[in-house]
């Protein structure tokens, strides 16, 4: 059958995307007066809880979006952040004492994090068009005109001054812009899984096991209804893993990694997945009339739980500056916010690799030398503060 045209519209910004970046850079520019159309491939969100830590910085940013009364009325505040092995605490690292009104972190599911920026744009009345897929993008005066595709096989040409891509790790804008995706895979699979079980911990703590078989976090989730109660997000790397794991798949992490606990198990799985990750950044998170947010432009380790955060972040310091070169023509402030963004990326990149591989140290003395070091930062407050500090992402 053949495809219908429909007549070119214009826009200021076409958000490729409707993650928690693109959601959160829509929801900016609205608050500026920005023009904006919204595209995401699928017909609603996706549902699963993925990323589940907001951080104080992320918590700041968006106190002007007009959300974090509602994301702290869904959460749950966890102070603390402790390094395990098996029963042993190598590393506590407190977030009482941040520079910040945040001083938690706050479990928070990724699908109530997205359902919650997407109200408060249905409250301002920013439509976002689903299913609507972007397929390319070729230069044009003044901006570029996107190509989309819709549903019944309809195309539409869409002329937009700047294009932002919020559309994943395998972003078709990074590709079609030309920019480099630079870094490598990890050889291992990643599982997730949100369970209900008689945890012996505290739920006011996100636990990182190190086993010289993998990681494993393990971190208190709110019920769906908000109520605090038995919920959990475990997230392991694994040599391989089923596409769905079962529960007793997830019991015999939780037995050769987590702390020594009689009848420790799983009493009900509510979701699972597994992943391959990559530890990766863009070349350019600015190029030509192109700019990247979120895993579009760095992906990593899930460790110290800073993706969403930092995408969500990349997204707001974004708004302004797209703002002034609209308005002014000015593109000076692009180039310094994809200079600083790329920079702070290429900081978590190396921060969650390397906590990644001091997790998963197998020989005797590499893990005795990492555990002493691990000692010695504990005995040191400048160093555990400075340690929060950087997890909240408050150095951001």
């Amino acid at each position: 059958m053949a495809s219908s045209v429909e007549p070119m519209r214009r826009t200021d910004v076409l958000i490729v995307g409707a993650g928690p970046a693109g959601l959160a850079l829509r929801l900016a520019l609205e608050r500026l007066g920005i023009a904006a159309v919204q595209v995401d491939k699928h017909a609603a969100g996706l549902n699963t809880s993925r990323a589940a830590v907001i951080h104080a910085r992320t918590l700041e940013v968006l106190e002007p979006c007009g959300v974090v009364a509602a994301l702290l009325a869904k959460g749950i505040a966890v102070p603390d952040f402790r390094v395990r092995d098996r029963n042993r605490v190598l590393l506590h690292i407190g977030f009482g004492d941040l520079p910040s009104r945040y001083r938690y972190a706050l479990m928070c599911p990724q699908n109530d994090t997205e359902a919650i920026l997407q109200a408060r744009l249905d409250d301002l009345g920013a439509r976002i068009e689903r299913p609507a897929e972007f397929l390319g993008a070729t230069d044009a005066p003044g901006g570029m005109v996107a190509e989309l595709a819709l549903p019944g096989e309809r195309k539409e040409w869409l002329f937009a001054r700047w294009i932002v891509g919020c559309d994943g790790a395998r972003s078709r804008v990074r590709d079609q812009a030309g920019i480099a995706f630079v870094g490598d895979d990890y050889a291992e699979q990643f599982v997730l899984a949100d369970v209900h079980m008689d945890w012996p911990l505290s739920r006011r703590e996100v636990s990182l096991f190190f086993s010289e078989r993998g990681l494993m976090v393990v971190a208190p989730l709110p019920e769906p209804d908000g109520a605090s109660r038995d919920r959990y997000r475990i997230v392991a790397t694994v040599p391989s893993a089923p596409a769905v794991p079962a529960i007793g798949d997830i019991d015999a992490l939780l037995r050769e990694r987590g702390p020594h606990a009689p009848g420790l198990h799983v009493e009900a799985l509510a979701w699972s997945s597994r992943f391959h990750l990559q530890h990766r950044i863009a070349a350019d998170v600015f190029r030509h009339r192109t700019l990247l947010c979120g895993d579009a432009a760095h992906v990593h380790s899930p460790a110290g739980g800073q993706g969403m955060n930092t995408g969500i972040q990349d997204a707001v310091a974004l708004a302004p500056r797209l703002a002034q070169a609209i308005r002014c023509g000015d593109t000076a402030g692009l180039a310094a916010w994809a200079a600083r963004r790329h920079r702070i990326a290429s900081g978590v990149v190396r921060m969650t690799h390397a906590m990644t591989r001091a997790a998963t140290l197998t020989a005797p003395m590499p893990r005795a030398l990492r555990d002493a070091a691990m000692g010695l930062v504990g005995n040191s407050r400048f160093l555990r503060r400075k340690l929060a500090v950087r997890l909240a992402e408050l150095g951001n």
